[in-house]
């Protein structure tokens, strides 16, 4: 099974890590701008020591907007999590080594390109097996 190079794990962890990174500022960006548009039309209406701590748990709580954030966030942990357990670029299902074009292209890929294809159409109930990233 081929497997990357050290240079190669490194290009991949330190895109992963700036990756991380931006989307941090994303995640913090929003939840900021979210937490005083929402305590200014909060604050108006807060009348005692209940609704205030009901008005604190909503402004945490709006970050559906940002789930594609989120979830991506999630992905790039994994994937940083795979490269400290040297099983980054291997595939989860099969566990040959993903291809280097893909995870140039999707740096947190964790199946090779048949076995995303394989796992949608099962997701899918069958249908059509052209893969997503």
């Amino acid at each position: 099974m081929p497997s990357l190079s050290p240079t190669e794990f490194r290009h991949f962890e330190q895109r992963l890590r700036e990756r991380r990174e931006v989307l941090r500022e994303i995640l913090r960006a929003e939840l900021m701008a979210t937490r005083r548009a929402e305590y200014l039309e909060l604050a108006g209406q807060v009348h005692d020591v209940g609704d205030e701590s009901v008005a604190e748990l909503l402004l945490g709580v709006d970050l559906s907007a940002r789930q594609r954030e989120l979830d991506e966030m999630r992905d790039v942990e994994a994937a940083l999590e795979r490269i400290k357990g040297d099983r980054f670029g291997i595939c989860t299902d099969c566990e040959e080594a993903i291809a280097l074009e893909r995870l140039e292209i999707y740096p947190t890929a964790k199946r090779c390109i048949r076995c995303q294809a394989r796992y949608e159409q099962r997701r899918r109930g069958g249908g059509d097996p052209t893969p997503s990233l």
